[in-house]
C-alpha cells in the first residue's frame, strides 16, 4: 500500500532526518526568508472550480456548519501539527480568511494556533483570488537581498517535519540556477493521498509532479512576484523546475469538499486503511495521529460542531 514498507519506516526516517547533508549556513542561503500560506475558507473572487453567483452566496456555502466541521478537522489533524513542529522554526505561515466570517469559527480558529508563533492570521473582505493572496504574501516579506522562499497548502495537507528546513537546503544549491532567472520552483514529488474517518486514515503512495502541497518557489528579491502568480499544474512552462524523489514530503488531503474534486471527471484514488506500523510512521515523518484523526472525524465530534 505505501510506498516504504513498515520494516523500513525507521531508515526512512533517518534518511530524511539524519542522513541528509547538514545545512550550512553560508551568505543567503542562512537569510532567506520563508513564507507559506494557507487559505481557510476565505470567500475569494475567483480562485475556485465551483462558481456562486455571488460573495454572499459563496459565503454561504463555505461557512455551512457540515462543511466547516470537516474543514476544522482536517486542519486540525493534519495542517496544523506539521506545522507546529518543523525542525526550522524560522518561516511564517499566513492563514487568510474572510472579514466576515462567523466569530465562532475565527475565535476557533485564533485559539488553535495561538501556541504557535510562526502563524499569522489576515482578514480580508472579499476579492480577486490571486491578487489578494499575493498582497497578503507581499506585506510579510521582508526588505533583503536574498531571495524568498514561498509555499501555500490547504487546510486538509500537511508537508514532512524538515520541510522547511530541506526546503532551504535545496534553495541554497539551486542559488547558482537562480542566479539567470527571476523564479524557480523546488519540488518535492513524493508522499500520500489520504481520506480520514472515523476509522482512522486511509492512504495511497502518489508521485506527481509539482503538486501545491510540495511545491515551492524561490523569488528573485527584486521581483514582487508570488507563488500564487503561477498556476502550479504549469509551473514548469515558465520557470525551471528542480524536482526532488526518494522522500515523503507532503500529505494530500482527499474530501467531499474539495474543490479540485467536485468536478464528474476527478481521478478517483484508491486508498488503504493504515495498519499500526504506518500509522507510526505518519506520527514520526509528519506529526499526524492517526488516534486524532478518529477522534475529530467521529460522528459525535462532528455532529457537535455547531455554529
Amino acid at each position: 500500500m505505501v510506498s516504504t514498507a513498515p520494516s523500513d519506516l525507521v531508515s526512512v526516517h533517518q534518511r530524511c532526518n539524519g542522513g541528509c547533508s547538514p545545512i550550512t549556513e553560508t551568505k543567503g542561503r542562512s537569510e532567506m526568508q520563508v513564507i507559506g500560506l494557507c487559505r481557510f475558507s476565505y470567500p475569494a473572487i475567483g480562485g475556485f472550480q465551483v462558481t456562486h453567483p455571488s460573495p454572499e452566496d459563496r459565503m454561504k456555502s463555505l461557512w455551512a456548519p457540515e462543511r466547516m466541521a470537516s474543514r476544522f478537522a482536517t486542519f486540525e489533524a493534519y495542517t496544523l501539527p506539521c506545522i507546529r513542529a518543523q525542525t526550522d522554526g524560522d518561516f511564517t505561515f499566513i492563514i487568510v480568511i474572510g472579514d466576515t466570517m462567523p466569530r465562532t469559527y475565527k475565535s476557533r480558529l485564533q485559539e488553535l494556533v495561538a501556541d504557535v508563533p510562526q502563524i499569522v492570521i489576515r482578514e480580508h473582505a472579499p476579492g480577486k483570488h490571486r491578487r489578494v493572496m499575493s498582497g497578503v504574501i507581499n506585506a510579510e516579506r521582508a526588505r533583503s537581498k536574498s531571495p524568498c522562499l514561498q509555499f501555500r497548502l490547504d487546510d486538509d495537507d500537511a508537508v514532512a517535519l524538515h520541510f522547511v528546513a530541506e526546503l532551504r537546503r535545496r534553495a541554497g544549491q539551486a542559488l547558482p540556477v537562480l542566479s539567470d532567472h527571476r523564479s524557480l520552483a523546488i519540488d518535492f514529488n513524493q508522499g500520500f493521498v489520504v481520506h480520514s474517518g472515523p476509522d482512522g486514515i486511509s492512504a495511497a503512495p502518489v508521485r506527481e509532479r509539482c503538486w501545491t502541497p510540495g511545491l515551492a518557489v524561490m523569488l528573485q528579491p527584486r521581483t514582487r512576484l508570488t507563488v500564487m502568480n503561477f498556476n502550479h499544474s504549469r509551473i514548469w512552462e515558465r520557470m525551471p523546475v528542480l524536482s526532488f524523489p526518494g522522500e515523503d514530503m507532503m500529505i494530500r488531503g482527499h474530501t467531499e469538499y474539495n474543490d479540485s474534486r467536485q468536478k464528474s471527471a476527478a481521478r478517483p484514488v484508491k486508498t488503504t486503511l493504515l495498519d499500526k506500523d504506518h500509522e507510526d510512521y505518519f506520527r514520526m515523518a509528519f506529526n499526524v495521529d492517526a488516534d486524532e484523526v478518529r477522534r475529530l472525524f467521529s460522528p459525535a465530534h462532528q455532529a457537535a460542531f455547531t455554529v
